[in-house]
């Protein structure tokens, strides 16, 4: 799997334009882009509960807000609905110019432009939903009404588009003929399986296409603590000698910890691994209705008692800390907490993957999150015990349809093939429950944009001000992510109080991640300072060709202290190995 940009059909209603700069990279296969289907605070925030129909119609308020909009500007419709019945008319006799993107795989069979049965509804729709998005452009809208409308419109468009018809499908056409109709039949037992199953989407991988502990999670460790939320993995050094500070990694809180330790090439311990540092992982318990009661207090302890094992294994005083997407958030509060109790000494360093701590305008799902479904998914998950990760990913693949859904439909059930086997697209189906109590605490944080304003929340009863953060922290972003978008990444600098360094990777959210070094197409940008506004940053960011693993590591290995002999056993007397990685929290269902 390449590392590129994942993007909507040029067709689609889309939000608004990017930076130039995000074009970098563009041009992904569509299960390139599923594989950004993953974990985040803005998946939590967009509950099931409702259902995905309902929540693909806007508010009320919205609805209101649009028609007051449409009164106000009249030629938007008149205008733009013009240029249609003329494009049409074009299209009709064979005379229009309008056409796909060369990156549009969906409709990257000749037949589409050769064939004028299937040519004319192609232009049609294409026609059709650039006029339905210019005229979301020409009324204007504010941020929210803006973005609840376009992803609307987004799912109407991409539902509507001839390639999801199978008697226009070429290829479900040819696999027809190809198969004397077999497609048909496994094509309809795919769709029954998926339908009778949460998440009720066309499924992105097989069950079996990999197999935890043996295609994936294998870098060589053992586990050294168990508590009731967390096993803490410590991994074996792969170098005589290693940095004597160690590196305690905070997954997120969705899915399995296993994101960052994919196949081997691709593992992003495995790389720090050999670069001499000493990893230790948590690798957080699947909850049920028995832990309804953790909070981010519990998972904020979860943390510290990971860095007390950390230093009383290797007798270091100070660790560093690494956290991703949701276990940024947990993370950056933590070290809040750390600097209120006057123990923020004991951290050498820290970094942020994809992690928002600023929700001021921070995306779609962002846009999504009217009180009503606030009430409605902080109620489910309290009667329930927590939120279940395969209704969230269920919601978020409605977020991506042409990409997550609309792909698959044709693959799976049109063409009745299997899906491809991806390690990224496994781990993303392997979800994990989410406690009520932390799916509460992070609405709230995020739904009052709590961790901007000094005491705004707490963390283990101390109030959370991020300004006393001084520690140096390496803070990373996806230039394509549409989960976290690169600039509330951006924020995080401006939030805390030490010196960081901004990195903006290519592609999006995991991609931007998983971005091991020998991908010819990877790059990222960096600049010397991190200004307040962040398109000052990127105008200033000097692209560097490659993966940014290697920097981050030259960077942790500053501020790891000095190189020790590499210890011969994992685990110390009164902390001993429990059991080989990939420990058993990561198994349970």
């Amino acid at each position: 799997m390449t590392t590129t940009a994942a993007r909507p059909s040029p067709d689609s209603p889309r939000p608004r334009p990017a930076p130039a700069a995000a074009d970098a990279g563009s041009g992904t296969s569509a299960e390139e882009a599923a594989s950004e289907a993953v974990t985040g605070l803005d998946m939590v925030l967009v509950d099931a509960a409702r259902g995905p129909l309902r929540r693909m119609v806007p508010p009320v308020r919205t609805l209101g807000a649009l028609g007051a909009a449409l009164v106000r500007k009249p030629d938007a419709v008149t205008g733009r609905g013009g240029e249609l019945v003329r494009e049409l008319g074009r299209i009709a006799v064979g005379r229009s110019e309008v056409a796909p993107s060369p990156k549009d795989r969906r409709f990257a069979d000749p037949a589409w432009t050769g064939n004028p049965f299937l040519r004319i509804p192609m232009q049609a729709h294409i026609a059709a939903a650039r006029a339905a998005a210019g005229i979301v452009d020409d009324v204007d809208l504010g941020w929210q009404d803006d973005e609840r409308i376009r992803f609307a419109l987004t799912n109407v468009v991409d539902a509507l588009a001839p390639s999801n018809v199978p008697f226009l499908n070429p290829l479900a056409l040819k696999a027809v003929i190809d198969t004397g109709g077999r497609n048909v039949v496994t094509g309809a037992r795919r769709f029954v399986s998926d339908v009778l199953s949460p998440p009720r989407v066309p499924s992105m991988v097989e069950p079996d296409a990999f197999t935890v502990g043996e295609d994936l999670a294998v870098t060589p460790g053992a586990v050294v603590l168990r508590t009731e939320v967390f096993e803490l993995i410590q991994y074996r050094p792969a170098t005589e000698t290693v940095r004597s500070v160690p590196l305690v990694v905070v997954p997120p809180t969705i899915n399995k910890y296993y994101v960052t330790d994919l196949v081997p090439g691709r593992s992003i311990v495995e790389n720090y691994v050999a670069a001499g540092q000493q990893v230790f992982m948590i690798s957080w318990r699947n909850p049920d209705e028995r832990h309804a009661d953790w909070g981010l207090d519990a998972y904020g302890q979860a943390v510290l008692d990971a860095m007390d094992a950390a230093a009383r294994i290797t007798g270091s005083e100070r660790v560093s800390l690494q956290g991703f997407c949701s276990g940024g958030i947990i993370l950056a509060m933590v070290l809040a907490h750390l600097a209120a109790t006057d123990r923020l000494g004991r951290v050498a360093a820290a970094s942020f993957a994809v992690t928002v701590l600023d929700w001021a305008k921070a995306g779609t799902v962002g846009a999504l999150m009217d009180p009503e479904a606030v009430r409605e998914a902080t109620e489910k998950s309290r009667k329930k015990g927590y939120l279940d990760g395969a209704m969230l990913a269920e919601v978020f693949a409605w977020l991506r349809p042409n990409d997550l859904v609309w792909n698959y439909w044709v693959n799976n059930y049109l063409q009745g093939n299997p899906p491809p086997a991806f390690d990224i697209l496994y781990w993303n189906a392997d979800t994990t429950r989410m406690s009520a109590a932390l799916h509460r605490d992070f609405i709230e944080v995020a739904v009052g944009n709590r961790l901007t304003t000094p005491g705004a929340t707490t963390m283990l009863g101390t109030p959370v001000d991020l300004s006393t953060v001084d520690v140096d922290t390496y803070v990373t972003a996806g230039i394509a992510d549409h989960l976290c978008p690169w600039q509330s990444c951006y924020r995080t600098t401006q939030l805390l109080g030490g010196d960081s360094r901004f990195v903006l990777s290519t592609s999006g959210h995991i991609a931007s991640l998983v971005n091991p070094p020998g991908n010819r197409k990877a790059s990222f940008r960096v600049a010397p300072e991190t200004p307040a506004d962040p398109e000052r940053w990127l105008a200033s960011a000097q692209e560097e060709k490659g993966s940014w693993w290697p920097d981050f590591t030259a960077w942790l290995g500053e501020r790891s202290g000095d190189e020790v002999p590499a210890p011969q056993e994992l685990g110390s007397a009164d902390l001993p190995v429990l059991g080989d990685a990939p420990g058993t929290y990561v198994f349970d269902k």
